[in-house]
């Protein structure tokens, strides 16, 4: 596995600890489909959150969130109406989070935005 892999794994198990501290279960973590990826699909209750998590090994080029633009935004709309069409949850409220992570050497930052747009 290469360094950026192990980075942006770090990155989501950090999210994932995150969001099962807050009482989320993970749903589904890396779906696929022809439009691309989610990172993490996570619920609690009615409540399922979609989540792009970026992870960076410092900030010196801004924050790992600021990576999330609209047309990333765009994209994990699409992607979040596939997942609902191809996994069919039923009646839910959705919301898209951002969680922006920094792995230095010695600690891990995580930055949560929920409701991000």
């Amino acid at each position: 596995m290469d360094a950026r892999t192990d980075l942006g794994r770090t990155g989501e198990d950090a999210a994932e600890r995150l969001y099962r501290t807050n009482g989320f279960c993970i749903v589904e973590r890396n779906y696929r489909c022809k439009a691309g990826e989610i990172d993490l699909v996570v619920r609690r209750g009615p409540l399922v959150v979609f989540c792009e998590v970026k992870a960076r090994r410092s900030d010196r080029w801004g924050e790992p969130s600021e990576a999330v633009h609209y047309a990333k935004q765009a994209r994990l709309r699409r992607l979040a109406a596939a997942w609902l069409a191809d996994r069919r949850p039923g009646s839910v409220d959705i919301r898209f989070d951002v969680v922006g992570v920094i792995v230095r050497r010695d600690r891990i930052e995580v930055r949560h935005i929920p409701d991000a747009f």
